[in-house]
């Protein structure tokens, strides 16, 4: 399969990604390429969860992204004793008007952080996921749609921790992608530290697109070209997760879809309206080590020995050429 030249993205500054992330990259130093899965996430139309341990910069990075993209941010502390109302809303009685009204949540924002989510209890979680899943809340038998576009930035801590209660599979299924951004290396944690005393970075960082250029570039995911070969790449190893006996159950097809789609925006962030199969192997953990478990571990555990299976799974599958 011969990749085909790139072509200009229809509609839309084909370098305005590059700047995006680069606006990014001048707050949240030294992880070009989280900031890229996160922007692939976003035009996919996904959601993502970051599992790391506290004070590595998950709180900057939504800040800047949101910034960035021009886009509404809010920021809910998830905590043992966190109601669904606490984030979807609730209603309350009006005595001037003799009724009651709706007070809608913090969830309606276009760049939601959900930080430290597993410290809320399972009812709480569902009542946030379910939103993400559906796009919309239902308060008082009335339903309202979320703002649109519409992330969610999750972060949770190591189950090891205390005080935490783990998602399970079904809900972390509703995540596109789960990412680890671990410690920075020791130049970019030294620029880090200088300039910690010039004031918060995220203040000085200006817009680049705004919430209708956001939008636009998610319609242009559905035109991303996939050649026919590549899908059939993509579904050999989707297979092969369900018959490799070191995982206790392989990909849904929902699973998947999300790779697919995935893989498409990440083709669009690097500027490309085509797939390669570098696309898919690069997305392949990120979208999936989350979706399955090694045989013999707990729900929501083993996420590396999934993450090093699934590596395996595709080294040994024939890339299309």
């Amino acid at each position: 399969m011969q990749n085909a030249p790139a072509r200009p993205l229809r509609g839309v500054d084909h370098h305005v990604l590059e700047r995006l992330v680069d606006a990014v990259g001048t707050v949240f130093r030294g992880r070009r390429e989280t900031v890229r899965l996160s922007v692939a996430a976003l035009l996919a139309g996904g959601h993502v969860l970051f599992e790391d341990v506290p004070g590595v910069g998950k709180t900057t990075l939504a800040r800047a992204l949101a910034t960035a993209l021009g886009l509404d941010f809010r920021r809910i502390q998830f905590t043992s004793d966190l109601l669904p109302s606490d984030v979807l809303g609730v209603s309350v009685y009006n005595p001037r008007l003799q009724e009651f009204e709706t007070r809608p949540g913090p969830i309606f924002a276009q760049v939601l952080l959900a930080d430290e989510i597993n410290r809320a209890p399972p009812r709480t979680q569902s009542g946030l996921l379910e939103a993400m899943q559906e796009g919309r809340v239902t308060l008082d038998d009335r339903t309202r749609e979320l703002p649109r576009p519409f992330l969610v930035l999750a972060t949770q801590n190591p189950l090891e921790q205390y005080g935490t209660y783990p998602l399970p599979e079904s809900q972390l299924d509703r995540f596109l992608m789960k990412l680890n951004i671990g410690y920075p290396d020791a130049e970019r944690e030294r620029e880090i530290l200088l300039g910690a005393t010039a004031g918060d970075p995220v203040e000085g960082l200006a817009p680049v697109m705004g919430p209708a250029q956001v939008l636009a570039l998610q319609a242009l995911v559905d035109g991303v070209r996939a050649d026919p070969a590549l899908v059939d790449y993509l579904m050999q190893i989707v297979t092969a997760t369900r018959v490799d006996g070191r995982l206790r159950s392989g990909v849904s097809t929902r699973g998947a879809v999300a790779l697919f789609r995935a893989a498409r925006a990440y083709a669009l962030v690097d500027g490309r309206d085509f797939l390669v199969p570098d696309d898919v192997r690069r997305l392949v953990v990120p979208c999936l080590a989350h979706r399955v478990s090694p045989a013999g571990a707990s729900a929501g555990s083993g996420h590396d020995e999934a993450a090093a299976v699934l590596e395996e799974i595709v080294s040994a599958i024939e890339v299309p050429v």
